[in-house]
């Protein structure tokens, strides 16, 4: 066989190499040189290559507060409606021409103060021709009295008859009579001239003026002309309706304080209206209905607020609250530390080692921006007020001991003793559970 020679010789795998193709550079790396290099990396020693670990954490900081120890009152708030305990329609007695209204619209009048003045010509004329019959009736009775006593010695001496005598004896009868009916008349128009003046009936606060000077208004019973009103102003009544469970409640406190039921124990009350945001009106509740309403389950209730100033106006609608329980004493903390688990609320409490853990409470009514708890708490317990997030309970933290504020405490001083602002219905933020920190 004849091997030509001008032909590349044939590689190991088949493959023809090139005549020209560079020689391999041994200074060069080849994927083979990799391989290798991570071969023996793989196997070195860790320990060369290991860091220290960074420093721990200190544990978070938080506040911490003690709760306060103060004597407070449980109220029930009800929402009840002003009304006056007197009120009285003015209107006319008799007819006749309007001639003057003495009074101011809205203002405060006293009982017999002038209201309004009605034309009283006609009835001093009236008056005084009653008047002369008076007088032409007592000239007849004195003059038949005369007659009489001579016509009583004529019969003594037999000198009439008995018939004469009765005779003249009736004349004088008549004649008394007739002067009792003409001074009843008498009475009766200076009545009528007396009512030309119309005087306010009660003490209070008038209404609108409803009929003008010049006007002929119309007297008597079933068609009297309307004049004006005339409400009373102090004391003011305050009716709230309260459920069962509280009546029931207050019946108790009254027995406790021996007295026989609600309307005696003059169980104290505060009102508020709606643009006040304290309770300044005191007074006494003096009156319970005698029945519960079936449909509502509720009892009519009244307290008197007294009214000196008349800032209190019938019909208005105002919140009451009243002391059904007496005073007790408590311990208070800041209602932001309380927390919600389900239907449950908590506090989380630091430990003299400084470990955070989760109390259970049962809470009290809210005065001002402290809460009352009732049971699960003790006067020195460090309770977080601060940093509720980082308080993890079973972990340790940093505490930091921060008083109560001296504002905080006096509204509580306030509402407790129950000059002012009592239990309030505030929304808060409410903490999170332990169990999903």
């Amino acid at each position: 066989m004849t091997i030509d020679k001008s032909l590349p010789p044939m590689g190991i795998a088949g493959q023809v190499e090139a005549a020209d193709a560079p020689l391999p550079n041994p200074a060069r790396p080849t994927p083979r040189h990799w391989g290798l290099a991570l071969l023996v990396l793989a196997f070195l020693p860790l320990g060369c290559s290991k860091e220290a670990p960074p420093p721990a954490l200190p544990p978070p900081a938080v506040t911490v507060t003690e709760p306060i120890e103060r004597e407070v009152t449980d109220w029930d708030e009800y929402t009840g409606h002003l009304q006056s305990p007197q009120a009285a329609n003015v209107a006319a007695r008799i007819s006749g021409f309007i001639t003057e209204t003495p009074f101011k619209e809205g203002s405060l009048v006293k009982q017999g103060d002038v209201l309004f003045v009605i034309d009283d010509r006609p009835f001093k004329a009236d008056l005084e021709n009653k008047r002369a019959t008076v007088t032409k009736a007592e000239a007849q009775v004195t003059l038949t009295k005369a007659q009489l006593v001579r016509y009583d010695d004529l019969l003594k001496k037999r000198a009439i008859s008995q018939q004469d005598y009765d005779t003249n004896k009736a004349s004088y009868d008549q004649a008394v009579a007739q002067l009792a009916a003409d001074q009843a008349a008498a009475d009766t128009s200076q009545l009528n001239l007396d009512w030309t003046r119309v005087t306010a009936p009660i003490t209070g606060r008038v209404g609108r003026l409803n009929v003008t000077v010049g006007n002929l208004i119309n007297g008597g019973a079933g068609q009297a002309t309307f004049l004006t009103s005339v409400v009373s102003v102090d004391p003011m009544y305050c009716f709230v309706p309260v459920p069962e469970r509280a009546f029931l409640k207050y019946q108790a406190y009254a027995a406790r304080e021996r007295h026989a039921g609600v309307r005696d124990a003059k169980i104290p009350c505060y009102l508020r209206l709606e643009n006040e945001t304290n309770f300044p009106h005191v007074g006494i509740i003096d009156f319970i209905d005698n029945n519960l309403d079936p449909g509502t389950g509720t009892i009519l209730l009244r307290g008197v607020i007294p009214n000196p100033d008349g800032a209190l106006t019938p019909g208005l609608f105002a919140s009451m609250r009243i002391n059904g329980g007496g005073s007790y004493k408590t311990l208070l903390v800041p209602d932001l530390a309380i927390g919600t688990e389900q239907n449950e609320r908590f506090l989380l409490v630091v430990g003299p080692d400084n470990t955070v853990s989760s109390r259970k409470i049962k809470l009290g009514l809210l005065f001002g921006k402290l809460r009352s708890v009732v049971d699960g708490l003790n006067p020195h317990d460090r309770v977080v007020i601060n940093g509720l997030q980082m308080a993890v309970p079973g972990n340790k933290v940093t505490p930091t001991e921060e008083r109560i504020p001296d504002d905080d405490v006096r509204a509580l001083d306030a509402a407790a003793s129950g000059s002012t602002n009592g239990p309030q219905k505030a929304e808060r933020p409410i903490a999170l559970s332990p169990k999903t920190y």
